[in-house]
């Protein structure tokens, strides 16, 4: 497999990261105690090889998937998906021999849809948590619609701006690249965001096209997923910001977090299983930062020892 190279986040990803464990404890320990489903799952579509390295500490830091496979009570199955084959192997290493957990290699806008989306209907009683964490504008449209139209599939999503800033979203739409243009069709699942991003005021010599601020096509999107994709409540998203409270638009992975949970069937509310404001500590997890890493250029080798306990 050779040498992984890992992903360096910073300060707003690593709350991101905590934010979605507190959250992933809390629906988890709902679903168990009401016994609403016959199983929930947790998915993670964009996992990377499972450890990051912290900006701030250089340190090595589980990601989403160890978060997951450390959640007490635990989840019934796991879905991992990435599209680069030495992380999606690293990744397996991590998680060891298990039958409930599955790492796939491939397109994850093809592998939900195909594979992991079925597994969890709502007429089969199953539920799923799904964390949607691209790097850029790497989501299809459809698998957020597929995702809504389910009822059964709640969503952590985290919107693009760092690529739809650089790669879209310029003064003059006329010279954004066609490929370009695709991608956000893509992501948005029509043309239609081009008359959201640019308001038309009149000149001169015909209709002038201004870019409207970020947050006019953020808030466009809030009212795409509630009203087209069917999610029944589409929170306030949370911009990523850095220690000095600036918003980030430099980290691809820390570009802002949009929670996109439906209302459970037995519960009074979703804000039931929003974040605890507790502080929890990982306990005593099988999953731990594996041993194997050189700190000298950030990457894991390919033989990697999984502590039972403690840390590496």
């Amino acid at each position: 497999m050779g040498k992984v190279r890992l992903d360096e986040v910073g300060y707003w990803s690593e709350i991101k990261l905590d934010i979605v464990r507190k959250y992933a404890t809390a629906y988890s320990k709902i679903l168990r105690k009401w016994d609403l489903s016959r199983g929930h799952v947790y998915i993670d579509a964009f996992a990377g090889a499972g450890v990051h390295i912290s900006k701030r500490t250089g340190a090595y830091i589980p990601g989403s998937p160890l978060n997951a496979l450390n959640v007490d009570p635990p989840f019934s199955e796991f879905y991992f998906i990435d599209l680069d084959g030495g992380r999606a192997e690293a990744l397996r290493s991590l998680a060891g021999p298990q039958e409930n957990v599955f790492v796939y290699e491939g397109d994850c806008n093809v592998v939900l849809l195909r594979e992991v989306f079925p597994r969890t209907r709502y007429e089969a009683y199953r539920r799923a948590l799904c964390l949607l964490d691209p790097y850029g504008l790497h989501l299809d449209w459809e698998v957020v619609r597929t995702a809504g139209q389910m009822e059964s599939v709640e969503v952590f999503l985290n919107f693009p701006v760092m690529d739809i800033h650089m790669n879209v979203l310029w003064r003059n739409p006329d010279k954004v690249q066609e490929s370009q243009v695709r991608r956000m069709d893509a992501f948005w699942g029509d043309a239609s965001w081009r008359d959201v991003a640019y308001a038309r005021t009149p000149g001169l010599f015909g209709d002038i096209e201004e870019k409207e601020d970020i947050g006019v096509v953020v808030k466009a999107y809030q009212k795409r997923l509630r009203d087209i994709a069917g999610f029944r409540f589409v929170p306030e998203p949370m911009p990523m910001r850095n220690t000095q409270g600036v918003r980030v638009n430099r980290d691809p992975k820390a570009s802002g977090v949009v929670p996109l949970p439906h209302r459970l069937k037995a519960q009074s509310h979703p804000l039931c299983i929003a974040v605890p404001a507790a502080e929890a500590d990982l306990g005593a997890p099988c999953h731990r930062v594996p041993s194997g890493f050189s700190p000298l250029d950030g990457r894991v080798s390919r033989h990697w020892e999984v502590p039972s306990s403690g840390t590496s």
